[in-house]
């Protein structure tokens, strides 16, 4: 009682300078190291702990010790927003203590730390794939978690990203129009646009972005069937019309109602027109 008691006391007076932590750092006592770096972890301190632990999770490697420093190591980063090391290292406790005390936080914070390094829409989305991979691998894992409800709204907010690289490119493709100067192989940008943006509903039917993506395919279809030659553009226009009764049954109160209404008039304006001519 007395050792842990003076352990404790030291380890607070090590927090009151900086001599006092350098002489942590020289000390080759690794109970007082441990004690030292579980308070600096503490009370927030998590450049002076981290700097501790580096060490302790070699000397202390197997023990309980060991486990409880590796975790407070990849947590200290963690905190320090250095989220791609944080990740490194509560990766490694989950594959190093797979039934630990500590698995579940840390394929929790792993898994969010991931989240954390997942970048703009624009850029290329490998680090969000490998973030949704890892969140999934801890509902996997811990399917009852309190968790849960969190880590399904982070790949949610995750798939939404990857979706909005789709919705861009859907977009870029209906702004480049009739352009034909980057269809090398055929077809067309309209068509192309309709292709992205129906993966896309695929691949993630619950999107937030589905009114939108909806829209671009009517868009589509709409101008495709405005710039058809005479033998195709019934038929374009029909597409047209199915698509809007698609899109109207989904969103009757979508915010561009007014432009679906129009886009459906003039078409069934024209398969008339071309009915009554036969």
């Amino acid at each position: 009682m007395r050792k842990i008691l003076s352990i404790g006391l030291i380890s607070v007076l090590v927090l009151c300078s900086c001599n006092s932590y350098n002489q942590v750092l020289k000390s080759s006592d690794y109970d007082y190291k441990y004690e030292a770096a579980k308070e600096y972890y503490t009370s927030g301190h998590y450049t002076k702990a981290y700097q501790l632990l580096e060490e302790l999770i070699m000397v202390l490697k197997g023990s309980d010790r060991g486990e409880e420093s590796l975790f407070m190591l990849g947590m200290c980063y963690y905190n320090l927003h250095d989220y791609e090391t944080a990740s490194i290292y509560l990766d490694r406790y989950t594959k190093t203590y797979s039934k630990g005390e500590y698995t579940e936080l840390a394929r929790f914070y792993s898994g969010k730390a991931s989240y954390m390094q997942s970048p703009d829409p624009r850029l290329d989305q490998s680090p969000t794939y490998t973030a949704i991979n890892q969140l999934q691998d801890f509902l996997d894992f811990h399917p009852y978690s309190d968790k849960r409800e969190e880590v399904n709204d982070l790949i949610y907010e995750l798939q939404n990203r990857l979706v909005q690289k789709e919705f861009d490119s859907a977009k870029l493709y209906y702004n480049l129009g009739a352009y034909t100067g980057n269809c090398s192989n055929g077809g067309s940008n309209y068509e192309a646009c309709i292709i992205t943006a129906e993966n896309a509903l695929k691949s993630y039917p619950y999107t937030r972005l589905r009114e939108d993506l909806y829209m671009l395919i009517l868009r589509s279809r709409y101008q495709l069937a405005q710039r058809s030659v005479e033998e195709k553009s019934e038929e374009r226009y029909r597409q047209t019309i199915d698509e809007y009764h698609g899109f109207k049954n989904e969103f009757p109160d979508s915010k561009y109602i007014k432009e679906v209404e129009s886009i459906f008039k003039h078409s069934n304006a024209k398969v008339k027109a071309e009915a009554e001519k036969d």
